[in-house]
C-alpha cells in the first residue's frame, strides 16, 4: 500500500496565492424541467434574474472577491423554489424576490444573521452564524 507522499503528483498543488479565498459560496437552482412536471422548477420561478441579482448585490457591496454567487443545477428543492443554499453554513432559502436576495445579501452574508423568514422548509438553520469578515 502507498501512502501519499510516496505517489509522485502529475498536478503540483496550487500555490496558496492564487486558492479561492470566497468566504460564503452562493448556490442559486436554475435547473429548467417541462412545464408539466410536478416537481417545478426554478428556472420558471425566476431564478436566472435573481441569480444575476446576487451578482450585482455582491459587486454593489464590494464583496466581489470574498462572496461567490453560482449557478447550480437541479438542488433538487424545485417544488418550493427558487432555492438557494449558502456555502459553508449550509443555509438553505426559498427566495422569491430581488429584494429577498439584498434581505440576505445584508443580513446573512454580512452580519452573519439567518433570515428566517426565507428558511427553506425542514431544512433547520444554525441559531447563530459568524459575521463576514474580510
Amino acid at each position: 500500500m502507498y501512502s501519499n507522499d510516496s505517489i509522485p503528483s502529475r498536478f503540483p498543488p496550487k500555490p496558496r496565492s492564487i486558492m479561492s479565498g470566497y468566504k460564503r459560496h452562493i448556490f442559486v437552482c436554475t435547473n429548467q424541467r417541462s412545464p408539466d412536471d410536478p416537481r417545478g422548477s426554478c428556472s420558471k420561478l425566476g431564478s436566472e434574474a435573481l441569480h444575476a441579482h446576487f451578482k450585482q448585490e455582491a459587486k454593489r457591496l464590494d464583496l466581489k472577491d470574498v462572496v461567490r454567487a453560482n449557478k447550480a443545477g437541479c438542488l433538487d428543492h424545485c417544488a418550493e423554489g427558487p432555492s438557494v443554499v449558502i456555502y459553508p453554513e449550509g443555509v438553505w432559502y426559498q427566495v422569491k424576490s430581488e429584494a429577498d436576495v439584498t434581505e440576505i445579501m445584508e443580513r446573512h452574508v454580512i452580519k452573519g444573521e439567518v433570515v428566517t423568514r426565507l428558511i427553506m422548509p425542514d431544512h433547520p438553520a444554525p441559531a447563530t452564524l459568524p459575521p463576514l469578515t474580510s
